[in-house]
This record gives C-alpha cells, sequence and structure tokens, in this order.
C-alpha cells in the first residue's frame, strides 16, 4: 500500500496520530527534503528506506513506489502540510490509477493553519471576512487567466498566499491594483510552527521592504486583510440575545 501523508506545517508534534503510526510502520519514506521537517523520520522504523525527493522527478518517485510495491512493501510518500494544496498529488494519484496500484491519503495540518496560530488571528471575524482566498502570485509556473491575484484582490476578504515571498513586489502592485488599500494590516510568517518561525507584521505597500529588512526570501506565507486589525462585531453564536438549536436568546 502506498500512503499519502500530511506533514503538517513544520513542528514535528503537528503531524496526525495516523500520519506518524503509518510513518512508523512503512518500508519505504518519499519525503519532500526541502521543505518537510526531517525530524519527522524519528517516526520510522530500524531498516526503513529513506528517499529525499527534492531532486527526483515524477517518474523516479513512481518507480520506488512499484519496486516497493512489487516486493510487498508499504510506502510514505510524505508531503508538507495538507497534500490537498500545492502537493502535486493528482498527478501521482492518476499514475497509481493507471499502474493498479493501491493507495491512500492522510490529510496533514496545513501552513495556512500554522501561520494563523503564529499571528494568534482568526480569519474569519463577523463583519471583516467571512472567505478566506488562497492562492499564490503567478510566476514560472502561471496561474488560470481568472484567478490573477488583482482579480482575487477585489473581493478584499482575507487572503492568503503561498509561493510567493520571492515576488512581492509583484505582489504588492496586484494586490493594490485589485483594490486593497495601501494601509490594509499584511503579515508574512516565516516557517510558521518551525522552531525558527517568525512573523513580520506589516502593510500591503510595505510588503517586499519588510521581506528585505529580515532577509526573508522563501518558505514563507503572506496574511493580507482586515483580520489582522482591532475592528470587529462579536459572534452570534455566543451573543446572549441570539438564539439557535441548543440555546434560547434571552433579551
Amino acid at each position: 500500500m502506498i500512503h499519502f501523508i500530511g506533514a503538517g506545517p513544520g513542528g514535528e508534534d503537528l503531524i496526525t496520530v495516523r500520519g506518524a503510526r503509518l510513518l512508523g510502520e512503512a518500508d519505504v519514506i518519499i519525503y519532500a527534503g526541502s521543505l518537510v521537517n526531517p525530524a519527522l523520520l524519528k517516526y520510522k522504523r530500524e531498516g526503513c528506506v529513506v528517499h529525499d525527493s527534492a531532486g527526483m522527478t515524477l517518474e523516479e518517485v513512481l518507480s520506488v513506489m512499484r519496486e516497493t510495491e512489487a516486493a510487498g512493501g508499504d510506502t510514505v510518500r510524505l508531503h508538507t502540510g495538507d497534500p490537498a494544496l500545492y502537493g502535486a498529488i493528482r498527478e501521482q494519484m492518476d499514475e497509481l490509477d493507471r499502474l493498479g496500484l493501491a493507495y491512500d491519503v492522510t490529510p496533514g495540518v496545513s501552513a495556512f493553519s500554522g501561520a494563523a496560530a503564529a499571528l494568534q488571528a482568526e480569519y474569519t471575524l463577523p463583519e471583516v471576512s467571512q472567505s478566506v482566498i488562497i492562492t499564490r502570485m503567478a510566476g514560472r509556473t502561471p496561474v488560470p487567466e481568472g484567478e490573477q491575484l488583482r482579480k482575487l484582490a477585489a473581493h478584499g476578504c482575507t487572503m492568503v498566499l503561498f509561493l510567493s515571498t520571492g515576488l512581492l513586489e509583484q505582489v504588492e502592485e496586484e494586490l493594490l491594483a485589485g483594490g486593497y488599500a495601501p494601509d490594509t494590516p499584511a503579515a508574512i510568517v516565516y516557517k510558521a510552527t518551525w522552531p525558527e518561525e517568525r512573523v513580520y507584521r506589516c502593510t500591503v505597500a510595505t510588503l517586499a521592504q519588510t521581506a528585505r529588512e529580515h532577509h526573508v526570501t522563501k518558505t514563507a506565507l503572506i496574511t493580507v486583510g482586515g483580520f489582522l486589525g482591532d475592528r470587529y462585531e462579536r459572534s452570534k453564536l455566543y451573543d446572549p440575545g441570539f438564539t439557535h438549536g441548543y440555546r434560547e436568546g434571552k433579551a
């Protein structure tokens, strides 16, 4: 069996219980060494073979999986965060389907959740934003036409950008062109939940400057929106005057 596992955002104790168990049972682990905390390999059993996929192609990864399956072993494909977000797992699963090889997926804690924890923030504040856009800046890899950053910025809601730290001048330009005010709160979260985690608060207009000042060039998330400010309304869920299925509101 092949197990795709979300490693979590970085902290070695933030992998799921299931994920840690499957790591401990694996005969072969293929992990993205450029992104996944190597401390997670402490869960592996003695004799487990480890491959760092940072320098591998899709075909090479699949070859290891096929060989392990042919030998009757179990493979763990360990992806950073949650594999459903920028994990490039669809192409792997489609090939495994074609080859008739069984697999399953264990979700993980995404870096965007880790970033919110680092910020001690809530993305969906009443009367501020009830939507979160998870996206990235177009670079060497394009984005669909309708998902250009300035078009998404027009919504004005909470935004979390992956894979964009090296393009912050363009990010600023696109966010401002889309309608965010220059003084809209923003933050750069470097290596969320890792021991070396750092949080740099700024505004949309100072994202690039802030990254330069702190020498942040990669492995960071960019968060944007009023959720980083101080103004919001109380939740109706715990409002004494609000009635719902478990409580009668009181005037």
